[in-house]
């Protein structure tokens, strides 16, 4: 059996139905063995290799099933790296294979030749260069199991062109896998001896207890007994953005987005009150916390923070109680103890939907009329009334995300949304849509971006006609790097610098390519073409023309607080101008 063929059959083995690639030279045998293998693993072709690795990045989010993206020799692990780096660092579990240049030509100056698996050993859990054929199994277990295991992340194996080709008797290898590693994450660490109880001795004596449900509940799929938990208990639920589907946001319980990002004043105000937070799979960074900021540090609070990680245990915070198990894992075994502390929590859980009642009673007297552009709120609303069931979406860290995390509903408990919010780095959003729609077939994928991303990944859109995948691209087009150029207009001048572009119809780029599009500049236009586009059964596009995140603050809480606005106030001022300083 050919190296190829080993590694396409232990692939398969572990349930692999897509590896997302680019092909090249050196990955001549690799296709070859897939083609033999007569469609046992479907190959998504994509037009350059970052986008390939986010395209996996996303169809592992929304499986639980470690992506697969493969690249030839040189540039191509560079351009995934990336991909491979935003995966790690966000607990995503993705395995990069790239093949490379033959063993034999090692330091003779052949083209394309550097040390690939040195280069990811500080950006990945595992990388590997495989000696030869005999060990591309126990490699491929290496990696999967580095991949779904402890904290899940990347691995990345080099194998060079010909192990690829090497012929071995299959008498003299073990095609075996590691069943329990076919998803992440493997091997759930569950709490210690008498933490359960700790956890609920807490909950007794709290009259005002917040959850703030992070990404790390999202990947230990522990949405369905968070929700039990927080009713048996009468516990508000909050989330960070990368938490967002942990609780359908019609849920009683559900307070909204905490942190700097895209929050919601209701719930940062409950997290700020509270006498206890339960934060579950956070790592607390500079979002959560508003650049360390909040909540205040208040002695009389208690802290019990549980994540997989035990390096980010107490990470910005004071906990007292700290737990390094599987979130799942606890609620699970909280959920077998019969207690209910709901009875302690008086007039708290009423308080905050108040507060909640009060905002969006508020956002919904908002003025919304046209000003030439469209708001991004808006755009959010009128998709609030079309879409039902389960949402997928795929989207960058600019101009979308802050509008969606407040403005968009997702009232699916099996919706999922893929941000790369580890580096947040640009051109994830459509290579992001063909993950999804991978992982899920025949759904309609929504892809939301700026027109910075749009620039950097414009290629995919000819992987999406190719497929006939059914996704809704919206384009928010305000004319620059959006995010940035109000980054520099909060220094307090106008005097912004390389961040404008010149005036594009996105739409008929998109048209090019075979996509059905539109461009909209007002409301109408805007029902007519979302109407159209959700009608049609294809990938189409919509080219939004937008006002600017540079002009009118977005829900971001330290722009608002810098611009001399009270971002936890309930009633918040509309279209917050960033008025440059003299």
């Amino acid at each position: 059996m050919l190296g190829a063929e080993i590694l396409i059959e232990m692939l398969a083995a572990y349930g692999v139905e897509f590896i997302f690639g680019v092909p090249g030279d050196t990955n001549v045998p690799l296709y070859t063995a897939l083609r033999r293998f007569n469609g046992r693993i479907s190959h998504i072709m994509a037009r350059d290799e970052r986008s390939a690795g986010f395209m996996a990045d996303a169809y592992a989010r929304a499986t639980g099933k470690p992506g697969i993206v493969e690249v030839p020799s040189g540039a191509g692990p560079m351009y995934a790296l990336p991909a491979v780096a935003e995966a790690n660092v966000s607990a995503v579990p993705v395995i990069l294979i790239t093949c490379d240049m033959p063993i034999g030509s090692e330091r003779r100056g052949i083209i394309s030749e550097f040390d690939g698996a040195r280069l990811f050993h500080s950006i990945a859990k595992d990388s590997y260069q495989v000696k030869s054929a005999r060990r591309l199994p126990d490699a491929i277990r290496w990696a999967f199991r580095a991949a779904t295991s402890g904290r899940p992340g990347a691995a990345h194996i080099v194998v060079a062109d010909d192990i690829l080709s090497e012929d071995i008797s299959v008498d003299t290898i073990s095609l075996h896998i590691d069943a329990e590693c076919m998803l992440a994450p493997a091997y759930r660490a569950c709490p210690g001896p008498g933490q359960v109880h700790e956890v609920l001795s807490r909950l007794l004596v709290s009259r005002k207890p917040v959850i703030v449900a992070g990404g790390g509940t999202i990947r230990s799929g522990a949405g369905e007994r968070l929700r039990h938990f927080a009713e048996r208990h009468d516990i508000p639920v909050a989330t960070t953005i990368t938490g967002r589907t942990a609780i359908p946001t019609n849920h009683p319980l559900a307070i909204g987005v905490i942190g700097d990002n895209g929050f919601h004043p209701h719930a940062n105000r409950a997290v700020e009150e509270a006498d206890l937070i339960i934060y579950l799979g956070s790592k607390l960074g500079s979002v959560v916390t508003i650049g360390w900021t909040f909540p205040s540090h208040l002695t009389s609070r208690e802290v019990i923070h549980v994540d997989i990680d035990p390096i980010v245990l107490g990470n910005n915070t004071r906990s007292g109680l700290k737990i390094c198990c599987d979130v799942d894992a606890l609620l699970r075994a909280i959920l077998v103890e019969p207690t209910s502390t709901a009875a302690v929590r008086g007039s708290w859980t009423a308080q905050i939907a108040g507060w909640r009642s009060t905002f969006w009673k508020h956002e919904a007297s908002k003025d919304v009329a046209e000003t030439g552009r469209l708001r991004p709120e808006v755009v959010m609303q009128a998709l609030n009334k079309r879409l039902s069931g389960p949402v997928l979406l795929a989207a960058d860290a600019g101009t979308p995300t802050p509008y969606l995390s407040r403005h968009l509903n997702l009232h699916d408990a099996n919706s999922c949304i893929a941000i790369p919010r580890a580096f947040g780095g640009l051109g994830y959003a459509i290579p992001g849509v063909v993950g999804l729609a991978c992982a899920r077939p025949g759904t309609r994928v929504i892809g939301m971006f700026g027109d910075g991303s749009f620039g950097m990944s414009v290629g995919e859109l000819e992987t999406l006609v190719r497929l006939g995948l059914p996704a809704l691209l919206l384009h928010f087009n305000n004319g620059a790097f959006g995010l940035i150029k109000g980054v520099q207009r909060l220094h307090g001048h106008n005097q912004t610098h390389s961040v404008d572009f010149s005036a594009a119809n996105a739409a008929l780029i998109a048209q090019a390519f075979g996509m059905k599009a539109w461009q909209v500049t007002d409301g109408e236009s805007l029902d007519l073409a979302l109407d159209a586009a959700l009608a049609y059964p294809g990938p189409s596009f919509i080219d939004l023309i937008v006002e600017s995140i540079a002009d009118v603050a977005p829900p971001i809480a330290s722009w608002i607080r810098k611009l001399g606005h009270d971002p936890l106030s309930l009633e918040p001022d509309d279209r917050i101008q960033i008025v440059p300083g003299g």
